[in-house]
Order: structure tokens, then C-alpha cells, then sequence
């Protein structure tokens, strides 16, 4: 729970606007989300599309050059874009930082041989495609898990399941944690509740939901939230930094992601992308320096939660009455 002692954090201008006749009523106090990470805080950062070693190694010494704490690093290609040795770099280089690698899992419907998501009307997505797709995902989880990654992105709620229930089982180690991409976030408060259910231990809504849509989830579940705070241009190109303090506010425990507009995409990422990739991991970095600013302005930026920290807390989960029974 917060601190609700601690003073209310200042909006953009409030005061100037206030002298001016133009000030705003103050928050509702019930808008406010009751939830924080486990140990305490509100919000978390994540640096996305960090797709190899080399982009990774831009990100961490542009981090520390600005400043900028990092608490989680992810990568939108896929672990089969990756060879083992890339992998085991990614990984020794955020352990040494403390900071969480999440790499995203196989084969998504946008890549393979269906034409229905090139269609208007998307098809299915990047939803995996059949037994064989969803296999694929699991594959890469147990090869990035074995290589030491301790956090899964998934865009499909049966791979989602899946990796839940092998979690479960010990065929992935009981402290993987699993998160929903962006490309299938939810849009209200019951189906961010499912995916709750089905093992999402924290989950990327679309960049366009108002403060009022995060309040409304926020009274049916506690799980993290994933927010762009600047979106890439396929998923809306938005750019909130003014907003951040009211995001935390009403969304809290939130992931604030450092995305960039206007910047072409990169997956699948190879090396025939070098130049872009480095040069916009460098300005993700500097993004989030420059939101990190304005929270300072405005008074919010107290409520981080420690550097190192990555579980998400009790969650709920669906019942699996199928793996009960098998036990009996």
C-alpha cells in the first residue's frame, strides 16, 4: 500500500495556471492507485527494443553517462534472433547491474506464411499460429531460461498459459517471470484481470488508455503495468512525458518505457541494422532522462522502487483443476 501521508505530487504549470484563473480541481483521492511494487514504490523503468549485446552494452553506458536507473531491459526480435553466445553476453552484462533482461519468445503470427495479417483487419496478429508456433515459444523459453533469462515477453494468451503452467511444473525455474506485450495489451479492467489469471506477471497495455482506464483496472487487480511513455509509431507514436506523475498516480505499480517515435523500425533486428539500432538505444536512454526531469519538476520522483528489484508480488491466478487432478 502507499504512503497516503505524502504530499500530492505538482501538476505541469499549477501554480502559473492558478494565478492565472486557469487552475484544475485537485485529484480525486479515489483515482488514486492503493498498489506498490513489492518492497515499496510506484514506478519502475524499462529501456525497450535492446535487440543484441551491442545495442545492450549503448544502453547501460548511456544509462550511467545521464544517469538514468534501469530496472528492466527487453528485446522485441525474439531469442531465436540470438545466438547462445549473444545470449549468455546479454546476460552476464545485466547481472552484473542488477538490472532484469526480458527477451521475447518465437515465432508471432506477423512474421510466418498466413496472409490474414496483412489484410485491414489484422487477422490474428502476432498471435502464434498453430501447435507449431506456440511449440516454437516454448522452445525459446526453455533455451533462454537455460541460458540464465529470467523474464519471457509473449504476444499470444495460449503461449502465455503455457509458460505458465510449465512454470508451475519446473520445466522453466519457478522465479521466470512472464509479460504481456504491448502488441496484444488490454483495454479494461476484465481483460487485464485475465491475463492476470492465465500467469502474466506484468502486462503492457496500448499507449493510448486515459488516466480514467488505469484507475478502473487498478480496482480490479495489482498486477504491474507496462506503460510507453513515448510509443513507437506503430503503436500509436504518443508521447506523454507532461503526464507521468498523474500516470504513476493512477497506474502505479507502472513500468514507465523509454519507446521513441518517429524512429523506423527493427524487428527482425540484424546486423544490417546496426546504425539504427545503436543510435535509437542511445536516444531511448536520453528519453528517459528527459522524463525522469520533468517527475523531478513535478515532485513524483520519490516513489521509485529499488534498483534491483523484479518480482512482482502475489498475483491471482486461474485454478489449474486439470493439473489437481493429475496429482491425485
Amino acid at each position: 500500500m502507499t504512503d497516503d501521508s505524502s504530499p500530492p505530487s505538482r501538476r505541469p504549470a499549477e501554480h502559473a495556471l492558478a494565478v492565472l484563473g486557469l487552475g484544475a480541481p485537485a485529484p480525486a483521492p479515489a483515482d488514486s492507485s492503493p498498489h506498490t511494487f513489492p518492497g515499496g514504490g510506484r514506478w519502475r523503468t524499462e529501456i525497450p527494443s535492446c535487440e543484441g549485446p551491442e545495442a545492450l552494452a549503448v544502453v547501460l553506458a548511456e544509462a550511467e553517462r545521464l544517469d538514468v536507473p534501469v530496472h528492466r531491459i527487453s528485446q522485441g526480435s525474439g531469442v531465436w534472433m540470438l545466438t547462445d553466445a549473444e545470449i549468455a553476453e546479454m546476460v552476464a552484462a545485466t547481472a552484473e547491474r542488477a538490472v532484469e533482461l526480458c527477451l521475447f519468445t518465437g515465432p508471432r503470427g506477423t512474421w510466418d506464411i498466413g496472409g490474414s495479417v496483412r489484410t485491414d483487419s489484422r487477422g490474428a496478429g502476432p498471435r502464434a499460429r498453430g501447435h507449431d508456433a506456440v511449440a516454437g515459444c516454448v522452445e525459446d523459453a526453455v533455451r533462454a531460461t537455460e541460458l540464465g533469462v529470467r523474464c519471457l515477453l509473449v504476444a499470444d494468451e495460449g503461449v502465455l498459459w503455457t509458460l505458465h503452467r510449465a512454470r508451475l511444473k519446473g520445466l522453466l525455474p519457478a522465479d521466470t517471470t512472464l509479460k504481456v506485450s504491448a502488441l496484444i495489451g488490454p483495454v479494461n479492467p476484465a481483460s487485464y484481470a485475465v491475463y492476470e489469471g492465465l500467469g502474466a506477471d506484468s502486462i503492457n497495455v496500448p499507449s493510448d488508455l486515459t488516466p480514467d482506464h488505469l484507475t478502473g483496472i487498478r480496482r480490479v487487480s495489482a498486477a504491474p503495468m507496462d506503460l510507453y511513455i513515448e510509443a513507437p509509431d506503430d503503436l500509436g507514436g504518443s508521447v506523454r512525458m507532461y503526464e507521468l506523475a498523474e500516470l504513476i498516480r493512477r497506474g502505479a505499480p507502472l513500468y514507465l518505457k523509454f519507446g521513441l517515435s518517429r524512429a523506423p523500425g527493427i524487428y527482425p533486428y540484424g546486423h544490417h541494422l546496426r546504425t539504427l539500432a545503436l543510435d535509437t538505444a542511445r536516444e531511448r536512454v536520453r528519453r528517459g532522462r528527459l522524463a525522469l526531469d520533468l517527475l523531478a519538476r513535478h515532485g513524483a520522483d520519490g516513489a521509485m522502487a529499488p534498483l534491483g528489484s523484479r518480482l512482482p508480488g502475489p498475483l491471482n491466478r486461474f485454478d489449474l483443476d486439470d493439473e489437481k487432478n493429475e496429482d491425485r
